[in-house]
């Protein structure tokens, strides 16, 4: 059987009308006991009568006293109390407000011991003290029975809407906690995007840049007006690279989560691969570009195609200068759309392209492949990259919007 639920804590007012209503019954019920004795033909006489001027107050002393533990040994402290309330009448208060604990637990074993003693209570307190016109023993079976049903039937409401409050407020924490968690997750996954985006850019940037110092170092012999051009290519690239870096982190540092919502800078497409191209030309890298895509490529697929192709041509720039990079693009119109990107390895690698230059000391990360590995997984694509007969070769293939789940296997 499942543990009870702790009761919730009782505030000052709540013991306080508590404590008065269990005196004021008691006392009630001893006034009434000692106003019937004082009757000429009152069988409380003697022993009876000195036990409820003596010895019942102390006994509903007790009990009260005992009152103040239901809380934490309810079915102890009702069947002890119950027990003193058979002969005491100043123990009725403190009876009645422990059965009703008791009920308000809404445990069947505990109320299955305590109910039978209480209704057997009354047969008890018959025999202490006695009535003129005494009650036949079914009627005063009924009426004990009776008053211990309203009790256990009051106890038991109170103790339901405890327990539906309880479950209330548990759903409250429990919707609230994972609210926060899909919060949290929510950033997180916005930072991990924009982690990669800047990743993507910043690499392309200052491959640029290492690209371009390192000519101006080891090319004394460029002429004034090649050298300004450099000079002008290398600043600009560091500018785009501080923006894009300030953008970023200006997000990430900003308190208010309502700046996610802002609207984001135009993001690139296919459109934008002549210009990519483009700059590796004028970073000193041999480009071929050809694009067989067919119709309007959804803007998520064509902005991964161009990361694709930025990531490649960034590695291929450290790893493989002076190589010629041929990027293939076809695909589309309802199909996947394929990107294969191609350079030979260098020499001293098992390849026949270049010997390296000064790009070799710009130091990579090693997270471009996974980033472009994740973007592809959330679009259902596939990628696969590795030398293949002197070769370096990334490819990509990257599913229609709409047709990932039915060419699944």
């Amino acid at each position: 059987m499942s543990a009870v639920p702790a009761p919730p804590p009782i505030s000052w007012w709540g013991h306080t009308w508590r404590t008065s209503l269990v005196l004021l019954a008691s006392a009630v019920v001893w006034a009434v006991g000692v106003a019937a004795a004082d009757g000429p033909d009152s069988p409380i006489t003697g022993a009876r009568l000195t036990w409820l001027l003596l010895v019942d107050p102390a006994l509903g002393a007790v009990a009260f006293v005992l009152t103040l533990f239901r809380r934490r040994w309810p079915l102890a402290v009702g069947v002890v109390v119950t027990a003193i309330s058979t002969v005491a009448a100043t123990a009725v208060g403190p009876w009645t407000l422990t059965l009703a604990s008791v009920a308000t637990r809404r445990s069947v074993r505990e109320l299955a011991v305590v109910v039978p003693l209480s209704v057997g209570a009354g047969f008890g307190f018959e025999v202490v003290y006695p009535q003129v016109e005494s009650l036949s023993l079914w009627v005063a079976l009924l009426v004990s029975a009776l008053v211990v049903a309203v009790v256990v039937a009051v106890g038991w409401s109170v103790g339901a809407d405890r327990d539906r409050l309880r479950s209330l407020r548990e759903r409250a924490e429990t919707s609230e906690r994972e609210q926060q968690a899909r919060v949290s997750a929510a950033r997180a996954a916005e930072r991990t995007r924009i982690a990669r985006e800047m990743h993507d850019v910043l690499a392309h940037r200052i491959s640029l840049v290492s690209m371009h110092a390192g000519a101006l170092t080891f090319r004394t012999d460029l002429p004034e007006g090649e050298r300004a051009a450099v000079a002008r290519t290398i600043e600009e690239n560091a500018h785009l690279a501080l923006r894009d870096l300030r953008d970023v982190l200006g997000v990430l540092r900003a308190e208010d989560p309502d700046l996610a919502l802002a609207p984001e800078k135009p993001q690139p497409d296919l459109g934008d691969l002549p210009r990519l191209v483009t700059e590796a030309r004028e970073a000193g890298t041999t480009v071929t570009l050809g694009d067989d895509s067919r119709g309007e490529v959804p803007a998520t697929l064509a902005r991964t195609v161009f990361r694709v192709v930025q990531e490649a041509l960034t590695n291929a720039r450290k790893h493989a200068p002076g190589c010629t990079v041929a990027v293939t693009v076809a695909g589309g119109d309802g199909d996947p759309v394929t990107v294969a990107v191609v350079n030979p390895l260098p020499l001293g690698t098992g390849g026949t392209g270049g010997t390296g230059g000064v790009t070799d000391r710009v130091p990579g990360a090693g997270l471009g492949l996974l980033g472009l590995r994740e973007r592809v997984d959330l679009l259902g694509g596939t990628l696969a990259h590795g030398p293949e007969s002197g070769r370096f070769v990334l490819r990509a293939s990257l599913p229609w919007p709409g047709t990932a789940s039915r060419t699944a296997p």
